[in-house]
């Protein structure tokens, strides 16, 4: 079949596509498929929401066929809506993920004072503690205290806080390491508590 045939052929497809005739939706839906779940894919990294997302995609390309002027019209209708929804999905991760963090973290820092309490430490004690640890954290270096913060309170892993920062890992991996060296110096008379408080944060 010549390229003039074939491309006729898609034309009249078209024209029934628009019309309602589901043969014709049949046609392009097995033409673009896979290319739309693979491109999903390379966005969200998981196939069965891809072909969840490609179906949606499929489903309002049907609803809206009369608004689609060209053949190619279709593929770009796909692609955009499965782009649009990738993204929505991966901003309704970021969020999650921080919820998630955010819950850990209180759930964390109760769990600190109820060990430091059955250690026979009063909520005073805790709360000077607590105050001890974060004026000293203030007074390290700015780009020092800003990856300590990130690590530890934000849960953010080394190769996130490299891209933000735009520096290279290992010089993450240097000024959470002088941090640490900086803070135990600093409360070692607080030792072991403050030890313990950073190892369960």
């Amino acid at each position: 079949m010549t390229m003039k045939k074939t491309q006729n052929k898609e034309l009249l497809k078209f024209i029934n596509f628009k019309k309602g005739d589901e043969r014709a939706f049949e046609y392009f839906f097995h033409k673009f498929y896979n290319n739309i779940v693979g491109f999903c894919v390379q966005f969200i990294h998981d196939e069965s929401d891809a072909k969840g997302l490609t179906q949606e995609a499929f489903l309002n390309l049907w609803k809206q066929r009369e608004k689609i002027e060209t053949i190619n019209g279709i593929s770009s209708f796909l692609y955009t809506f499965s782009k649009s929804k990738c993204l929505n999905i991966l901003r309704h991760r970021k969020v999650k993920e921080k919820y998630v963090n955010n819950t850990l973290n209180k759930k964390e820092r109760l769990l600190n004072l109820e060990v430091l309490q059955s250690l026979q430490f009063d909520s005073l004690t805790f709360v000077e503690l607590e105050e001890l640890l974060f004026t000293s954290i203030e007074e390290l270096p700015e780009k020092t205290k800003q990856i300590f913060r990130s690590k530890k309170f934000e849960n953010k892993k080394n190769k996130e806080i490299a891209a933000e920062m735009n520096i290279s890992i290992k010089t993450v991996e240097v000024h959470f390491s002088k941090a640490i060296k900086v803070l135990k110096t600093k409360l070692s008379d607080y030792l072991p508590a403050i030890l313990l408080y950073f190892i369960l944060n």
